[in-house]
């Protein structure tokens, strides 16, 4: 299989990158040059959003067998792409996003529920539900169904993320002392580790899937007490190499009531966990995955997404790098010590 990655040097791009070096695949990246891509790949220059900013594409008359975009800007930079690989690419793979879905989504909600209005493959960047689409209908317009893939991923997680949310736990874990954890316990949390979505995908293209897909685990793969619980192993254990500044990392466990009280923002100053019950948490943690998990998504243990991670934290010096158009996120110390009474 030949594989041009638009992108292809951080997280989701790089992980599929990986994965299809890993299955033999001849893989090309177009990327502006701001990152080394993986050994092993072809790589071609040029800025999506600069005039001519596809033309190292343009001069070649390299086809490839399908084309993998992860864009989340204006969606014209999609239309552009889309429309200059229509003859030259048999299929097109968009990672799209659950955030496509009509605002709220009901639990439980699947690949045939109403999306967002206002999308259009021509428009500017507005926000990220509506560009998400406008992508979509893109690669529609250019591809048709029968050749379009839409991934519509949720809650990604795993090595190289440049969000922070998976980051930001192991490094509090890392801090030590007592940690603000929101509850319960038990809920449940739906995701997706970075490398399975990239291994799905490409299996998917082998398999001739079309259309679109939500792939994420299915809700209850993990709950916020594995996932934290992982993340204390990892980062206060022996694989963090010396012991934490204020002590080893203790879970405290807050009701929801207790944390929204306090005014802490959900998923942004307390990454990945929203309350149960409210429109958020259906829509992050509810959605229905069985087309996926019918057409072959596996997802590996949390402890061993948590593991990885903080592996590859600790193989780039402790920092992970964080994307430029993404909030910042991250509990502040102070709000946490006085929320736990400190």
């Amino acid at each position: 299989m030949r594989l041009l990655m638009l992108g292809g040097t951080e997280f989701v791009g790089r992980a599929v990158v990986e994965a299809a070096l890993a299955c033999g695949w001849d893989v090309t990246v177009f990327h502006r040059g701001r990152h080394e891509p993986p050994a092993g790949v072809r790589s071609l220059h040029g800025d999506r959003t600069a005039p001519d900013g596809l033309a190292a594409l343009a001069g070649t008359e390299e086809e490839w067998d399908v084309v993998v975009d992860t864009w989340s800007a204006a969606p014209r930079v999609v239309r552009d792409s889309a429309r200059l690989l229509a003859d030259r690419a048999r299929r097109y793979v968009y990672v799209s996003s659950c955030s496509v879905y009509a605002w709220p989504p009901a639990a439980g909600y699947d690949e045939d529920s109403p999306v967002v209005e206002g999308a259009s493959a021509d428009a500017e960047q507005t926000d990220y539900a509506r560009d998400k689409r406008g992508g979509e209908l893109a690669v529609l317009e250019a591809f048709g169904k029968e050749r379009a893939l839409l991934v519509r991923a949720g809650l990604i997680l795993g090595p190289y993320e440049n969000i922070g949310r998976l980051p930001w736990w192991l490094d509090r874990m890392a801090r030590g002392g007592p940690v603000l954890a929101p509850g319960p316990r038990e809920l449940p949390l739906q995701y997706v580790d970075v490398r399975d979505l990239a291994e799905w995908t490409l299996g998917a293209v082998e398999g001739g899937a079309d259309g679109a897909y939500n792939v994420i685990s299915p809700s209850g793969h993990a709950t916020m007490g594995a996932l934290l619980d992982a993340c204390v192993q990892v980062a206060v254990g022996p694989a963090a190499g010396s012991p934490a500044a204020e002590g080893p990392a203790e879970l405290r466990w807050t009701d929801p009531e207790v944390v929204l009280a306090a005014g802490i923002q959900p998923w942004i100053q307390l990454p990945v966990w929203v309350p149960p019950g409210s429109e958020s948490y259906d829509a992050m943690h509810q959605a229905d995955v069985s087309r996926a998990v019918r057409d072959g998504l596996r997802c590996r243990p949390v402890a061993e997404t948590v593991a990885d991670t903080w592996s590859w934290l600790q193989d780039i010096g402790g920092t992970a790098p964080q994307r430029p158009d993404r909030p910042v996120v991250g509990l502040d110390p102070s709000v946490e010590a006085k929320v736990l009474g400190g």
